[in-house]
Parts: structure tokens; sequence; C-alpha cells
């Protein structure tokens, strides 16, 4: 399998080199496959990554295998993200008749790396979460706005591109309180979103404030403080996020472990399980139950008390 290096237009991030007419093309076989867009951006990552490794060498199982080491000091989600790009790679190329099956079963007979244990990933405390929402200053439009995508995430358990899609029409009335309608989540299920009064009240603020009634919740402002655009990206979701728990002392932190705080609040608030699902829009209670990783507690664990 030629893994020589042409130049080709791509609708996500370019790769930094050129790559031949073939590796351009399985590229984008390998990222039409995949529906998310951070699964999309992680897989053209591997790949380009890949790539560039490979240089002008053909890919074999021993180049692989030689690759694998590289990535090492990555986590074990990382690498095996890694690794099932390469699969899929490989899989297109054999459904494309550039090599056999039986290479391709000896390029993809590669094991992922086992994760031991539950990780249970950066989560608040409900104070620093009242902490992290008092950061922006609400007396400016753009501390509205910012106050208003802390709450979504930490208060509705949003997902960052749920966020950044999220439409004014989507936030209706039902049953006598607020919820988001027909949210279209991972996979493609489709929720309806509790929205509490707290997280309603500062979104009514922020659209008071930026003279908004229809169209993104969420815009993008200038320096100034001035709306330029009409759609406010996932990655500056991201920014706010993680410049804001800066200022409360806590580091790398990331709009996802807004959605797990929520999760573990709800928890400790004597949440049902089942309805957490729900909150989540998760598939199974299962995915849950790792999710909260609600079989170990550190702050009163139970090895506090043995006497000894």
């Amino acid at each position: 399998m030629n893994t020589s290096l042409v130049h080709v237009q791509l609708p996500l991030e370019e790769p930094p080199y050129v790559l031949t007419q073939a590796q351009a093309m399985l590229r984008q076989m390998v990222l039409d496959t995949v529906p998310s867009v951070h699964s999309k951006r992680n897989y053209a990552k591997a790949l380009d990554d890949l790539f560039a490794f490979c240089a002008s060498r053909p890919l074999c199982r021993a180049l692989i295998m030689e690759y694998r080491t590289t990535i090492d000091h990555l986590s074990p989600s990382t690498i095996n993200v890694r690794l099932s790009a390469i699969r899929k790679l490989v899989g297109e190329a054999r459904r494309n008749g550039m090599i056999g099956r039986e290479e391709a079963d000896n390029l993809t007979d590669i094991p992922n790396v086992r994760q031991k244990g539950t990780r249970l990933g950066n989560c608040l405390t409900r104070e620093q979460a009242k902490e992290l929402l008092a950061v922006p200053d609400r007396s400016t439009l753009k501390g509205k706005r910012d106050y208003v995508i802390i709450a979504l995430l930490v208060g509705c358990a949003l997902r960052r591109r749920e966020l950044a899609s999220l439409m004014i029409e989507d936030i209706q009335l039902r049953e006598g309180r607020w919820v988001i309608i027909d949210l279209r989540g991972k996979g493609g299920r489709i929720r309806t979103v509790a929205v509490p009064i707290w997280v309603k009240q500062g979104i009514e603020a922020w659209t008071a404030a930026a003279k908004i009634d229809k169209g993104r919740l969420l815009l993008p402002l200038s320096k100034s403080g001035k709306i330029v655009g009409d759609e406010l990206g996932d990655w500056a979701i991201w920014s706010v996020v993680e410049q804001s728990s800066k200022q409360i002392g806590i580091e790398h932190f990331g709009a996802h472990d807004l959605r797990r705080t929520c999760a573990k609040l709800c928890r400790k608030s004597g949440g049902d399980l089942e309805q957490i699902k729900f909150l989540l829009r998760h598939s199974s209670i299962q995915t849950t139950e790792r999710y909260l990783g609600s079989d170990q507690e550190i702050v009163v664990a139970v090895n506090d008390n043995l006497g000894l």
C-alpha cells in the first residue's frame, strides 16, 4: 500500500503537506464515513500524522507498529482513536481494490490499548460551579452571553456542538416549564431537555440586551462588544469555558467537563439514574453509570473509616 507523498483541497483543515491522489481520496472516504464533526477532526489528525510518519515508505504491519510506539505518550482513548482511523483507512483501501483481504487483515490486526478502571474526568463541586457562573461580568453584553454559555453547559448538560447550533426557537414552553425541544445529539438521538428557571433568566437577559428574538442563540462579539456574525463556533465556546475556569484557579478544564459536572451534581442531589440518562441523551443506562463513575466516591470514600 503506497504511502508516498499531490496537493488536494479538503473540506476540513488541509494537511500540512501535499498528499498523493490515493492518500487524498482515501482520507476523504474515511472522513465521509464519520458523522460527527469532532470525530472527523480527530480522524483527519490521525491520518495526517500517519502519512507524515510514513513519508514515502509503503504501509505495512511493521510500519504501523513502529508508528504505534511514537504515540505511547497519548491517553489510551486517543491511541485507540488513532488506531480506529487506520483501520478505516485500510478498510476503504480494500473495498476500493487497492489491497487484498489478506493484506488488509494483517494491517488491521493490531489490538487497542486496554483502559483499566473508571476514568473520573474533571468535575466541579457545587461551590466551584457557582464560582464559575460568577466569573462573567453580566453588566456587559459579552458577560451576559458568556454566562448563558456556562449556564446551559452546567445547567442542561449540553455538548459544545449542540450549544453552538442552538436556536432561540428551540426553547419553548411545554407542560408549564421551559424546555429545549427536539435536541438532536450524538448518534442522531433526539430528546427534549428541561431548562432550569435560572438558566432561562440568563437567556432572557442576553437576548434582550443583544436585541435578538430568532435565529442562533449565541452570536460572536467584537472586542468592543458588538455582534459581528450570526454563528458562534464551538471552539469559541471552549475558549470561554477554559478562560473562565482559569479565573477560579482551575487549569485544563473544558466544556465537556461542565456536562459531567451537571450529571454528577444531579446524582448527588438524589436524581434518578434513568432521568440523568435522558438528560445526557445516552443510549443505555450502563453508559450513564460509566460516565458518572457512580460506584466510586472519593470525597467520602469507603476506606476513610477503617478505624486503623
